[in-house]
């Protein structure tokens, strides 16, 4: 049994078949639904704003991201960039540094050679002193007698000082007697002679050969010369700035 009226059953039809936009130029009868499509409408849009924000929040943040990291990326690469220049640049530096150090180390020496190669040359010009020579051989070989302290040697020089040599052993052994206490007799070999090459001077040898003592002119000028060259280092070329300690 039904308790509705036939014509509100027809009003009832009516209204499930109207559309929304009917209810808005509806009857006045259906004004009340109008605050409620409003509210849905209004909703709708708030949804979509704030879905509009924060989808554009999340691309700024993400683009922010981005940009971070690349110019991180851009300063790292720049930043490798520069220690390899930075690198090189000393490397050049300390290359030419050494290449300069070590010419001039080698004019040094070729100019200290050229020294000594001069001094050398003027030794030639000792032999040739009749008063200064015949002094210099006597002390030359008593410095090798006293050197090999043996009973016997053997004596070598030039041809052209072989009686020079004769002339003064005696001198010299007196000397050696009056130094050591000691005699040695010396045997002067008069098949094997020293190079007219050599300035002068002699070589001693023990009775079995095996210890020769070189007391040539030549011998002694590098013997000097090694005990001097600081020496001549610095009158040629000044202190060593670098140098701590000085014999």
């Amino acid at each position: 049994m039904s308790f509705i009226r036939g014509e509100q059953v027809d009003d009832i039809i009516e209204l499930e078949n109207l559309q929304p936009q009917d209810f808005i130029n509806a009857d006045p009868t259906h004004t009340l639904l109008r605050p409620i499509l409003s509210h849905i409408d209004a909703e709708a849009d708030d949804k979509t704003m704030e879905m509009e924000l924060r989808a554009e929040e999340e691309f700024r943040t993400e683009k922010k991201k981005i940009y971070n990291e690349n110019c991180q990326k851009i300063d790292n690469f720049y930043d490798r960039k520069l220690k390899q220049v930075d690198i090189a640049h000393k490397v050049y530096t300390s290359n030419k540094s050494n290449e300069s150090r070590v010419s001039l180390l080698i004019a040094r020496d070729k100019l200290l050679q050229e020294v000594l190669a001069e001094a050398k040359n003027e030794l030639k010009s000792v032999s040739g002193d009749k008063e200064k020579y015949p002094k210099i051989i006597k002390g030359l070989i008593l410095q090798g007698i006293l050197q090999l302290l043996e009973p016997e040697v053997v004596l070598r020089c030039r041809k052209q000082d072989i009686e020079l040599v004769k002339s003064v052993l005696d001198s010299v052994a007196k000397e050696q007697k009056q130094v050591s206490g000691f005699s040695t007799k010396v045997t002067i070999d008069s098949n094997n002679f020293l190079s007219d090459e050599i300035s002068g001077g002699v070589e001693l040898l023990s009775r079995q050969g095996k210890i020769t003592v070189s007391s040539t002119l030549e011998s002694r000028m590098n013997l000097i010369a090694e005990q001097i060259v600081p020496q001549i280092r610095t009158a040629l070329f000044g202190p060593n700035p670098n140098r701590a300690f000085f014999d």
